[in-house]
């Protein structure tokens, strides 16, 4: 890194203060070993404590010269200085994206006063200076960039008491519009649910990379590691002329072509192979001719194994290249492994993406039952959601899928890399710095690049299980799309495989709880405004077909009640509500808070409630579904379909007390009970009998 000029000559304390002192280091770095106030380069990597985050810097070199000196007294203040009163400091990253606006600022200032050299200091800004720079920002931006941009420039008022140049007013209040609209401070999840036509065949795809090919592309990576970590052999002449003939020799006894690329023989992976020099093998190049002869070449190197992986009864692939670049060479088998991996841990799991790049070897844990049998897999990293800085240990429940995909992880990984998610070792022009997971951009690239193979393969072979377009076009994986379709299918799919088949069924959100991990990690809110989204549907779907009228029992009136109110909030222009963002900005206003049922539905009133009541993420009483009592509560009110599953029940119930041998006394007492109890029940409120 370079020092500025006026640094050196002032030689002050301030040009000499470490920009990270009060910031938590990354593990093996020393503070003397960081970036200066005087210095014209801020390195903030080491006090980057997520390993997947890309190396970020200041660098004010960019800047407009007159306004560096303000912009440093910032961003010292915001890494290690002095805080303004009512300031918290921000991360690394919010520093680093807050530099990229302000450099926008400063750059547009500098345009737009191009007759003033320098351009006019911060505190002789007027509001009309800045509405201009919010006007070109509106014809350059999209209105949510544009919220962001005014934001990085509002910090040149907000840490006003420690620049010597800053805003003389606040943006927000000044200038009309200058703040964040709204509509973008309360919208909704906008991330999108992946596709079932595209989730399928992505989770199946994923599921033969682990069980089925990852066996030869385990070996593959084995034997490379062994030649790349290999020394070449020190050989007396005789002696390496030895070791290229008894490889050769080997390829004729077993009839293997020997290694080629691009139609001509690898000369350097053949020596590798024997273990001697590209001399030795030029000199050996007779009996490599006469080698030729007997079995020929290869149209490319492969690795020499014999591919023990099949799918639907044939090797899944002729052979394994060495090549880095086609479509069947190792380093792109394992980057598809990788990635097969990533989707299994982050579909199954819930886990973020920052999560996910900071499991490491060993993370799975286990719990035996007395006979030795595994119930309960437990994976194990570190959350940032919610947690100071430097992250926090968290815990998540997942399934025995997950754990083979993690014990994949570990053997295509090589033994000195903790990191599972880190770059492989034989991917080429990685940028990714030795030891560091791999930044969210290449792993959405890599994910893309994944539906690509999967594709180009099933073109290939003439299979029909490739990924689908939507709507005319590839669909595009964002990391974010797995937490939110596994949401999906917890609040939507009862009964449904979630996690080797976690049956859903009628139990409430609790179930979950392990999905969520120990961290604040947000992911039970995000189930239950699935959850709200799916009883929604349901409750709409009753309403447009009027069978809200139909209901018996205690509770009956009321939600009758509840329901006209909440169709007549969905009703617009006589058509109901079926667009998710309304529906939700409908449940929040209007929820009715009637809770379907097998046995009953759940017209909540917390005064009247017999369940052990609870409060959702947002404190909001519920009811407790799993502890409904729906024989004795006021608050029940059936549906046709309720009263015909408790009559179910009662038939079960009465044929389990005149099956033979008789129950014991005291059970076959309690059974008779409550047989009683729903015979009565029933014919109380089965309007078909009346």
């Amino acid at each position: 890194m370079t020092r500025s000029t006026s640094a050196r000559q002032r030689g002050d304390s301030l040009g000499e203060r470490r920009v990270l002192q009060a910031r938590t280091l990354r593990e093996g770095i020393d503070l003397a070993d960081t970036s200066r106030y005087g210095d014209d380069v801020w390195v903030l990597d080491p006090a980057q404590t997520q390993s997947h985050y890309k190396a970020l810097i200041l660098n004010f070199i960019a800047l407009p010269e007159s306004y560096r000196p303000v912009a440093k007294q910032m961003y010292f203040a915001m890494l290690s200085g002095e805080l303004p009163p009512g300031e918290k400091r921000p991360e690394i990253v919010t520093i680093r994206g807050s530099m990229i606006e302000v450099k926008r600022f400063f750059g547009w200032l500098t345009q737009h006063f191009g007759d003033q050299s320098p351009p006019p200091p911060l505190t002789a800004l007027t509001t009309t200076d800045l509405q201009q720079y919010r006007h070109h920002l509106t014809k350059t931006r999209r209105p949510a960039l544009v919220a962001v941009s005014c934001a990085g420039v509002r910090y040149l008022w907000r840490y006003r008491h420690v620049l010597d140049d800053h805003l003389s007013f606040d943006p927000v209040r000044a200038i009309d519009g200058w703040s964040i609209p709204h509509r973008l401070k309360e919208a909704e999840n906008r991330t999108d649910r992946i596709p079932e036509q595209v989730l399928g065949p992505l989770i199946t795809w994923s599921l033969r990379f682990i069980d089925d090919f990852a066996p030869d592309i385990v070996a593959a990576h084995q034997i490379w590691l062994r030649h790349r970590n290999q020394p070449r052999r020190a050989h007396t002449n005789t002696g390496a002329r030895a070791a290229l003939n008894e490889l050769l020799n080997d390829y004729i006894d077993r009839g293997r072509p020997l290694p080629g690329r691009n139609g001509a023989l690898h000369l350097k992976y053949l020596a590798r192979l024997a273990g001697v020099s590209l001399t030795t093998v030029h000199a050996g190049s007779d009996a490599i001719a006469h080698a030729v002869e007997l079995v020929g070449i290869c149209e490319s190197s492969t690795f020499d194994l014999d591919i023990a992986g099949t799918l639907e009864g044939r090797p899944w692939i002729d052979a394994i290249s060495t090549s880095h670049i086609t479509h069947d060479g190792l380093a792109t088998l394992a980057r598809m492994l990788h990635n097969s991996c990533y989707i299994i841990v982050s579909y199954l799991s819930g886990m973020r993406d920052s999560e996910i790049k900071h499991l490491s070897r060993g993370c799975i844990r286990t719990r035996r039952d007395p006979d030795g049998n595994i119930y309960r897999w437990t994976i194990h990293s570190t959350a940032f959601k919610g947690e100071p800085t430097e992250g926090a240990p968290a815990t998540w429940t997942v399934s025995a899928t997950v754990a083979r995909a993690v014990t994949v992880l570990e053997q295509i990984q090589p033994p000195s890399q903790d990191l599972l998610f880190a770059a492989l070792p034989h991917s080429p022009g990685g940028k990714t710095p030795v030891g560091r997971a791999l930044p969210t951009g290449s792993t959405l690239r890599q994910l893309n690049d994944f539906r690509d193979w999967i594709n180009a393969y099933c073109t290939r072979t003439g299979r029909i299980d490739a990924i689908p377009d939507v709507d005319g076009q590839p669909w595009k994986f964002r990391t974010s799309q797995f937490r939110r379709t596994l949401a999906w299918f917890i609040a939507r799919r009862p009964g449904g495989s979630i996690a080797g088949a976690i049956q859903y069924r009628h139990m409430s959100i609790q179930m979950f709880e392990g999905y969520a991990g120990t961290s604040d990690s947000g992911f039970r809110a995000e189930v239950e405004a699935e959850m709200a989204l799916a009883r929604g549907e349901h409750l709409l779907t009753v309403v447009e077909a009027h069978k809200h009228t139909d209901f018996s029992g205690p509770a009956a009136e009321e939600a009758a009640h509840r329901l006209t109110e909440f169709g007549a909030q969905a009703n617009f222009a006589g058509v109901i509500v079926t667009d998710p963002r309304r529906l939700s900005r409908l449940m929040n206003k209007h929820d009715p808070a009637i809770y379907p049922g097998t046995y009953a539905n759940c017209v909540f009133n917390p005064d009247k409630a017999l369940c052990t009541r609870t409060h959702n993420s947002h404190g909001t009483p519920q009811p407790t579904l799993t502890d409904c009592k729906p024989l004795d509560c006021r608050n029940v009110a059936l549906t046709e379909d309720n009263l015909t599953a408790l009559t179910e029940e009662l038939t079960t119930l009465l044929g389990e007390l005149d099956a033979r041998p008789p129950l014991p006394p005291l059970l076959h007492q309690r059974l008779t009970t409550r047989a009683e109890t729903l015979t009565t029940f029933i014919a109380r409120h089965d309007r078909t009998h009346e």
